[in-house]
């Protein structure tokens, strides 16, 4: 071997501690995996979500272009229901996508959680600099997230409000708009069809909303927690 290089460890050296420092490089390799895994599952998100938005928006106007050339009568409404339902169809496998992508990166958040846990151990001094979870159970996972609320109405205004909860409630809407249009096929008058687009909404959003919570925390349960968040200590009072 040349002088002055060091001598690579041999595999008869197994790693037996957090303090060497072949730790930190294989550590720091899994958390840019990791890094790596969440923003391929951002970029897919979005894109998956930019797409049908696109689709959905040239059906409308592919529809625009239908209803000058033809009246609205019953040909029309027959278009709009085949063009809605492809709408509707390829919303529902959307956000089902989107769902599976928020999966991986709450399984990726987990895994990073549970190496910054492991970066307190080497250092510990390094501590209070950390801004995000760093262990790896339900509430230090959300502390990555930025602690949005959980249960009640503020857990229904977050969900609206993710890119996922946009993507859900545009697809209820051209669930609800197709079915007002199947009525107006069966012979409905246009009020009750607009009813029955509006309760069609509202049944898709509650079977969508039941389904997607429903979801969330089973595969919260499915994660293993090795470093949970210690309970925050009681008070001593003086006796």
């Amino acid at each position: 071997m040349p002088p002055g290089r060091p001598a690579l460890p041999s595999v008869d050296d197994p790693i037996t501690d957090l303090t060497d420092q072949r730790v930190v490089q294989i550590l720091s390799t899994e958390h840019w995996s990791l890094l790596s895994s969440r923003s391929l599952a951002y970029n897919e998100a979005f894109t998956r979500g930019g797409m049908f938005l696109t689709f959905l928006s040239a059906s409308f106007v592919a529809l625009a272009l239908f209803s000058t050339a033809m009246s609205f009568g019953d040909d029309f409404l027959i278009v709009a229901a085949i063009v809605l339902a492809f709408d509707f169809i390829i919303g529902v496998l959307t956000y089902g996508r989107i769902l599976g992508a928020n999966v991986d990166d709450l399984r990726a958040v987990h895994g990073m959680s549970r190496i910054r846990h492991a970066y307190t151990q080497i250092a510990p001094i390094t501590t209070p600099y950390f801004t995000v979870g760093t262990h790896d159970d339900i509430e230090g996972i959300m502390l990555t997230y930025g602690a949005p609320p959980t249960g009640g109405f503020g857990d229904l205004v977050y969900g609206l409000t993710t890119s996922g909860g946009m993507i859900g409630l545009i697809t209820c809407m051209v669930g609800g708009v197709f079915v007002a249009v199947a009525a107006l096929l069966i012979g409905v008058s246009g009020g009750w069809a607009v009813a029955a687009g509006i309760i069609g909404t509202a049944v898709i959003l509650a079977v969508t909303m039941a389904a997607t919570v429903g979801a969330v925390p089973r595969h919260q349960a499915a994660l293993d927690v090795l470093f949970p968040t210690p309970a925050p200590e009681k008070p001593t009072t003086d006796g």
